[in-house]
């Protein structure tokens, strides 16, 4: 039994993969390595994992189609993108995909590691604290029994209703993408599904009205942010 984190690193670069995997190893983590995105889906779908490390480019199976075939089996499970491309676009297309963080080659593997630890921390706080009763201004959220109550009501909230306010907690004050929302709770981001999350949000406005202080907003061609005004 052993209480080290578990990494997939999937790199197509031999001397790179091999650097990245023993370093990973020196600093505790147990390490699997896959040398192109085939064989590191192979491999994801053979053992558990606490985070992945996936290059963008490689043959068989690139890094963005890696990702989004991890995120269809897990949904919660971080990753981080490795590239040599600084192209704004993949950098964009990465997140949308579900991607946690993104480093563009050559990076220093000091700060992959605090990248690394920080998203770990946030996934392991995120786990724990969204099956917990959450304060959220006048309201009382419990993920767990998919309630929202205040003094002046109690709602019941359906399945959908309750990932996305997950959600938006967890991305409290920051923009939660449109596109990360659609994969993580509907499966894909169609049209219509994008419609039906506008009307799930139009009902969480609705419930959370009794509070002026606590707003989604809209962040036009992005997706939207929950805040909480003092």
């Amino acid at each position: 039994m052993t209480d080290k984190k578990r990494v997939l690193l999937v790199e197509d670069d031999l001397n790179l993969g091999q650097i990245l995997k023993e370093y990973l190893e020196l600093k505790g983590f147990e390490t699997v390595l896959a040398r192109d995105g085939q064989a590191g889906l192979t491999a994801f779908a053979k053992n558990a994992f606490d985070i992945c490390i996936l290059d963008v480019m490689m043959p068989k199976m690139d890094g963005f189609e890696l990702g989004k075939e991890i995120r269809a089996i897990n949904s919660d499970l971080p990753f981080i993108y490795l590239t040599a491309k600084a192209l704004k676009e993949d950098a964009i297309k990465g997140l949308t995909v579900g991607a946690d963080d993104y480093m563009t080659k050559p990076f220093s593997m000091e700060e992959l590691l605090l990248r690394i630890k920080a998203i770990l921390r946030r996934s392991d706080h995120q786990i724990h604290n969204l099956l917990e009763p959450i304060e959220l201004g006048k309201f009382t959220f419990n993920p767990e029994k998919r309630t929202l109550k205040s003094e002046k009501s109690e709602k019941h909230l359906t399945t959908k209703e309750n990932e996305l306010l997950k959600m938006l907690i967890s991305h409290q004050n920051q923009v939660l993408v449109r596109k990360l929302a659609l994969q993580h709770i509907w499966g894909d981001d169609s049209y219509f599904n994008a419609r039906s999350m506008d009307v799930y949000i139009a009902k969480l406005r609705k419930y959370l009205k009794d509070d002026e202080n606590v707003q989604i907003l809209t962040v036009h061609g992005e997706g939207f942010k929950l805040v909480k005004f003092d």
